[in-house]
């Protein structure tokens, strides 16, 4: 199996470092999205979409969509556990997974994309939502902030996916100046946690 990947790109990230944590070694592709290799029709082939990751498996089957990838794997290789083991952290983590997808990881993306112009060659940048989605990030680090005075990880003391969808953004949120801030201890807390670990080399 294959994975075509993106080394600088934030969504790839998220993957290869739930497979760290697993510690599963798989071939990496690597795809120029600048130059716009995603979109070609051998990628198009891949996902529809030209987004990456994308999981190639032996058989040819692929599978796109970070979190689709890493359910993959949660049932090819259970342990440890990074999706949940019992019905409440299946939900707990499900919920904060969503949370950190909807309300900060989509929103560093959309902010980055509309306002740099980054790639403006194949969509229309609009400056204004760019400016909200950065405003509605900052709101949700503040959340974060608040619910991580209770809490070691977003979904509990259980390291989870969740813990790396909201990582992966902080760390890229910082191309569009959108930072932890100094009152927001528990949030740097949590953050200086997971970036000890390995997989955040990743």
């Amino acid at each position: 199996m294959k994975i075509y990947d993106t080394k600088t790109a934030p969504t790839p990230r998220r993957v290869r470092m739930f497979l760290a944590e697993k510690g599963i070694d798989v071939e990496y592709v690597q795809v120029d999205i600048v130059s716009g290799e995603n979109l070609s029709p051998e990628m198009r082939a891949k996902n529809p979409l030209g987004k990456v990751p994308i999981l190639e498996l032996d058989d040819g089957t692929t599978i796109s969509e970070s979190t689709a990838i890493c359910h993959y794997f949660e049932a090819l290789q259970p342990e440890p556990r990074l999706l949940g083991n019992t019905p409440v952290e299946i939900g707990l983590i499900s919920q904060w997974q969503q949370r950190a997808e909807l309300y900060l990881f989509m929103q560093v993306g959309m902010c980055f994309q509309h306002s740099t112009g980054y790639f403006k060659d194949r969509m229309n940048p609009v400056p204004e939502y760019g400016k909200e989605a950065g405003i509605n990030a900052q709101k949700f680090l503040h959340l974060l902030d608040k619910h991580l005075a209770h809490s070691t990880y977003l979904a509990g003391e259980q390291f989870s996916i969740a813990d790396i969808t909201a990582f992966t953004a902080v760390d890229f949120a910082r191309v569009v100046k959108i930072r932890i801030q100094s009152d927001q201890v528990h949030l740097q807390r949590w953050y200086d946690a997971v970036n000890a670990r390995e997989s955040a080399r990743a």
